[in-house]
């Protein structure tokens, strides 16, 4: 039986109050409920959210030290040096380094693109490099997506003759900034820029915008190399970054370069409009594959390629390392759940072995982290020395956890959610203690499941509703793809999918069947069987096959069906949730009669929870009936309240006789309506 991912659910017996602005709009229903239940009511704050939000973008020039940047980049141009691009081995870095070296050439200039060997090299900037990039003739150098901490790799470029210019969007680590030309980060701690969460290709624009002197322009000539790159690394998607992305998923729609449309023809994403989903699930694995296995030439001729057919050879190759990638990622993966012990499960998991493949831990830290709710951090081990992949569940931070570690590492860097780390292997087990005390003091909250909201009614679920839930796109970090429940529904059939790696529920809902693809669990890993009454969470999407379209649900979490939560609710009296109660409304005074019989016997419900109520049900009868002709009984006098005022307790009359006609409960559950 699997770990849920989420050891709680929060569902919501209540439907987002539309407001009468927003009820006015021509707009399908469940995009107007998904839009009131994120908090818009006025006509001009949809219209705004909905909008291309170009008013969102920001003057380049409110960046720290840009000025400083362009006028050394100006001086570089006119003198026609020679110009390296630093960049990384993973998407945002490898499409930074694209767009820069595509500007550039554009510009007539020599450009040296550097992307350092993931395996051989590492991240960022380091010696060796700055003396093959001299060696070349360059004379400055730009970097993206890193650099913010390179303070002796500058000041070796320094010494022999290398101007550098910086931008990075990556945390400064406490201490001086590197002595460069220019360091243009919006996480340096004096900078102002009101978009803190640019991703590295944004800030990399941000330098071409100033250059330009037009920021919409540059932005629609690289749109969807900025939007998959910063798609790619979760970056928030609020105000500017938001419009980016929406440019670039219109440009990857209509008019996507050669190298990305080869590239989703090959994963089986261009069929339909592009979403943040399909770049984040299709293209950007694919990417990274070639960078996490050593081979980032892989993705760079594809991204930088001007025939179609040669595209089509780049991008059939990437699909081929991703699928070596999830291989590779399947065994460490085995190889580290057999490693662990029940009580590593539950503090910061912290593996090293020197037989794992360091560009595909931190993929395996991921999903460890996400199963068991837990930081984790795996080591590769080489030569004495480690290089670890560290990933968070949500509400805890990584970056601040290894700074206070930091005494055991070589060095660090990162984000809240993700970080990277260097240590002897002398200083695992140390670290791994100072890691799990750091933990106990600042634990991650319990991993939450947060539902929008509950769907009762069907047709909330029809393909024109579903398909309007894309003009809420971009979705992703800060903007979220939505999140339904079905409650309570039956589950019909599990198949197993991509040899048994995932699988695929049937579920019926009202009198439609759904397909319902679970991925990254097989179904022995399921704590449901066919024949059971679920919970289901799911993010609905439209699935076209041989040109027919339908809903499917793709599944976040499953579970036995509880209805505890709407227990609560009917007992604490709460009008909100009678719609979703209807559907329990007892059969008749049969109903009443079997549970005032079960209340006799226990002197009432004398609970402290209720889960207690729910234990005295009778077994042929659904939970939530049982907590409604409770309910009729408190209203009706022949219950007392709990001392809570919300649970029930003792009879107080076990002879008096009621009226069923007289409650005032079953007639608004009559008139109750979705």
């Amino acid at each position: 039986m699997r770990k849920m991912k989420y050891r709680k659910w929060n569902l919501k017996y209540k439907y987002p109050t539309v407001s009468p602005e927003l009820s006015s709009e021509n707009l399908p229903e469940l995009l107007k409920l998904l839009l009131a239940e994120r908090g818009f009511s006025s006509r001009e704050e949809v219209r705004r959210f909905l909008g291309s939000g170009i008013e969102s973008l920001h003057d380049p020039f409110l960046l720290k030290d840009m000025d400083k940047a362009c006028e050394r980049l100006q001086l570089g141009l006119k003198n026609g040096e020679k110009i390296a691009v630093y960049g990384d081995y993973d998407v945002d870095g490898i499409t930074s380094t694209c767009i820069v070296s595509q500007w550039l050439k554009k510009k007539g200039v020599s450009v040296v693109p550097y992307i350092p060997n993931r395996l051989e090299e590492g991240y960022g900037l380091n010696r060796e490099a700055m003396d093959t990039l001299h060696e070349k003739g360059v004379s400055l150098i730009i970097t993206v997506d890193c650099g913010v901490t390179a303070v002796e790799e500058v000041a070796h470029a320094q010494e022999l003759g290398m101007d550098v210019i910086i931008t990075d969007h990556h945390e400064c680590q406490s201490g001086a900034l590197p002595d460069a030309a220019a360091v243009i980060d919006p996480m340096r701690p004096d900078d102002t820029y009101p978009n803190a969460d640019l991703a590295g290709i944004g800030v990399a624009w941000k330098l071409l915008s100033a250059m330009d002197g037009d920021t919409l322009q540059t932005l629609r000539t690289y749109a969807d190399y900025i939007a998959v790159g910063t798609i790619a690394d979760v970056m928030e998607l609020s105000s500017e970054n938001r419009c980016v992305v929406k440019e670039g998923l219109e440009k990857l729609s209509s008019s996507p370069t050669i190298g990305f449309s080869a590239l989703m023809q090959a994963c089986g994403v261009s069929d339909g409009p592009a979403t943040s989903s399909r770049v984040g699930f299709g293209i950007a694995p694919r990417i990274n594959a070639a960078g996490r296995l050593g081979d980032v030439a892989a993705a760079w001729q594809l991204l930088n390629c001007t025939d179609p057919l040669q595209a089509q050879g780049y991008a059939e190759n990437l699909c081929a390392l991703n699928r070596r990638r999830q291989d590779i990622e399947a065994e460490i993966l085995e190889d580290a759940e057999r490693i662990l012990t029940e009580e590593e499960k539950d503090a910061p998991i912290v593996l090293a072995s020197g037989d794992w493949h360091p560009g595909v831990i931190g993929i395996v830290a991921s999903r460890l982290s996400d199963q068991y709710g837990v930081p984790t951090v795996m080591i590769y081990l080489h030569d004495g020395v480690g290089k670890g992949s560290c990933r968070s569940p949500e509400g805890f931070n990584i970056f601040d956890a290894l700074a206070a570690c930091s005494s055991y590492l070589e060095g660090f860097g990162g984000h809240a959610a993700a970080a990277g780390l260097t240590i002897r292997e002398e200083n695992i087990d140390s670290f791994r203690a100072a890691l799990a005390a750091y933990y106990r003091e600042h634990p991650a909250p319990p991993s939450t499941l947060h539902c929008d909201f509950i769907i009762e009614n069907p047709a909330l679920l029809r393909t024109d509703q579903v398909a309007s839930l894309g003009q809420a796109e971009p979705q992703g970090c800060g903007n979220p793809a939505p999140v339904f429940c079905l409650s309570d529904v039956l589950l019909q059939n599990i198949y197993p999918m991509k040899d048994g790696k995932h699988s695929r529920l049937q579920i019926r809902f009202g009198n439609q069947a759904f397909s319902c693809p679970f991925f990254s669990c097989p179904p022995s890993a399921l704590d449901v069987q066919a024949g059971d009454s679920i919970d289901l969470a799911f993010t609905p999407q439209l699935n076209t096959y041989r040109g027919n379209t339908s809903v499917q649900l793709r599944v976040l979490d499953v579970r036995p069906h509880d209805g505890s939560e709407l227990c609560s609710s009917i007992l604490e009296g709460s009008d909100d949730c009678l719609p979703f109660a209807k559907r329990y409304v007892p059969r008749g005074r049969e109903d009443f009669i079997e549970c005032w019989k079960v209340l006799r016997a226990e002197n009432g419900c004398p609970a402290e929870s209720i889960r207690e109520i729910i234990d005295l049900c009778p077994a042929d009868m659904a939970p939530e009936t049982f907590c409604l002709c409770c309910a009729v009984f408190l209203e009706q006098g022949l219950l007392r309240p709990s001392a809570g005022g919300s649970l029930c307790g003792a009879v107080i009359d076990p002879h008096k006789k009621i009226e069923l006609n007289d409650s005032a409960l079953l007639r608004q559950l009559q008139h109750a309506a979705i």
